[in-house]
């Protein structure tokens, strides 16, 4: 145990942000570089090395949380990243990105507020990258089979690597021109910056994994071909089907789904353009949909300079405290959250519901006209006379995601199965209907967590290693059949 008496001595701390003036002038990460170090080993000291640790419960990696910590307090920060790369292959991503479900199970967070364990994390895997404790681990040998990973987000990035470590010849697809998915293209730089991914990359590089951009499976080059030119195929093309909002006025011009204009904002920060194509500069922007993706929409416009910022979601605002009924520990819970986009300004309405939109006579989008609503008999029912309309220059929907993509024919030319909410279907193994083609991800699991995304890889990389050679060591956190640990 860390210290018997560091949660009664120290109170929970977090990372310091950088002030808001300052950080809406560059897309840098909104926290002050070096702030965690000097507070992490008391931070570290509150875990209580619980007897039985629900923060391992509340975390589909299985992380050892209490170990690290336990390093952490003690400034071991080789012994630290050793375990914390026990169980999850990018822990600068998680630590953050992740919602940290752990936090939401750590007992301490019965009654005191919870070990700050994203914040532990992400100090340990810095310092290490610091002090070049993270290295490529090569095979020692290779097993002569050849794998193609589809998609290049965390999921596709675990299992490529866990395979790659385990002998294997594996490619990764990505339809993009980089690597790195909704990773790359979908969060914000001010979120993660994207040097964190590049050099990731070239560890992987160096083990052996092998890159290819800009191929698209299902259109540039056919599954069935991809499929006979390889051992065995994991897809993680991820859920990028985006929810729409069909209501009058949605062909107007200036209304995208968040996945049009957040990668152009990041291509930017790439070099790629000058200027966003689809910036928020000097307008009304309206993001429809209350979840990150949506806060990622606001802290985008506030940094293109957008007029206003207005933050629409249907359901009512959450609880500020924890539900003990409907939502008790060690669960996670549905909460009020003000993430670093909302701290910048803007203003978030609950319970409304969109019923059209109004453009100007050369069809760009002008007001959003909207309603209140409410339960009534478990149904969202619009309230009477609450119709009103807001500016609206350009709206981003952010309403969530349906599937993998149909379009592109992947789906139809392996022949797979689709389950009851139509994703990939799979077994315990995560082996599709089709022997030697294996799912991980959204693309089987449907929209989720980075957590759960990076478990997925992990344990379909298991499940593909045991077809290749009839056995396999690699650790599989997950089974796909497992629910009891779903957020």
């Amino acid at each position: 145990m860390a210290d018997p008496k560091g949660f009664l001595n120290h109170g929970r701390e977090v990372a310091k942000s950088r002030p808001v003036d300052v950080r809406l002038k560059d897309w840098n990460e909104v926290y002050v570089p070096g702030s965690l170090l000097p507070i992490i080993s008391k931070q570290a000291s509150r875990c209580m090395d619980c007897g039985i640790p629900f923060c391992h419960n509340g975390c589909p990696l299985g992380n050892l949380i209490p170990e690290w910590n336990d390093y952490a307090y003690r400034e071991d920060w080789s012994a630290a990243q050793e375990r914390l790369h026990a169980t999850n292959n990018f822990p600068e991503f998680t630590g953050r990105l992740c919602p940290a479900p752990c936090e939401s199970a750590c007992v301490l967070g019965i009654n005191q507020p919870a070990v700050t364990i994203k914040n532990v994390e992400v100090s340990i895997i810095d310092k290490a990258w610091e002090t070049g404790d993270v290295a490529p681990q090569a095979p020692e040998r290779l097993s002569g089979k050849t794998v193609a990973v589809i998609g290049s987000g965390p999921a596709g990035l675990a299992a490529a690597q866990q395979l790659t470590r385990a002998g294997h010849t594996v490619a990764v697809y990505e339809r993009a021109d980089r690597i790195g998915g909704l990773l790359r293209y979908g969060i914000p730089e001010f979120k993660m910056e994207k040097r964190h991914i590049n050099r990731r990359i070239e560890q992987m590089r160096a083990e052996g994994t092998r890159f290819r951009t800009g191929i698209e499976i299902g259109r540039d080059l056919k599954a069935t071909d991809l499929k006979k030119r390889y051992d065995a195929v994991v897809i993680a093309a991820g859920a990028t089907t985006a929810r729409d909002l069909p209501v009058p006025g949605r062909e107007l011009k200036g209304i995208h789904q968040a996945m049009e204009y957040l990668p152009l904002a990041n291509k930017v920060q790439e070099g790629d353009y000058v200027t966003s194509p689809i910036s928020a500069e000097g307008k009304h922007v309206v993001v429809i949909g209350g979840g990150d993706t949506g806060a990622d929409c606001v802290g985008t416009a506030h940094r293109q300079g957008a007029a206003s910022v207005t933050q629409l979601e249907i359901m009512p605002r959450p609880n500020d405290e924890r539900n003990t009924v409907s939502q008790p520990w060690p669960t996670f819970p549905m909460l009020y959250k003000v993430t670093s986009a909302h701290e910048e300004g803007g203003e978030r309405v609950y319970s409304v519901s969109t019923t059209h939109f109004e453009g100007d006579e050369d069809g760009n989008v002008q007001w959003l006209h909207l309603t209140e609503v409410e339960f009534i008999d478990g149904k969202l029912t619009p309230k009477p006379g609450t119709e009103r309309k807001i500016p609206a220059q350009l709206v981003t929907l952010a309403m969530g995601f349906t599937g993998t993509d149909r379009e592109n024919g992947l789906v139809e030319q392996f022949g797979l199965d689709l389950d009851e909410r139509g994703n990939i279907a799979r077994d315990a193994d995560f082996q599709t209907n089709v022997p030697g083609v294996f799912v991980a991800g959204d693309a089987g699991r449907g929209q989720s967590l980075i957590v759960w995304a990076i478990a997925e890889g992990r344990s379909a990389a298991r499940g593909t290693d045991r077809f290749l050679t009839g056995a396999s060591d690699l650790p599989a956190p997950i089974r796909p059949t497992d629910r009891s640990l779903m957020v």
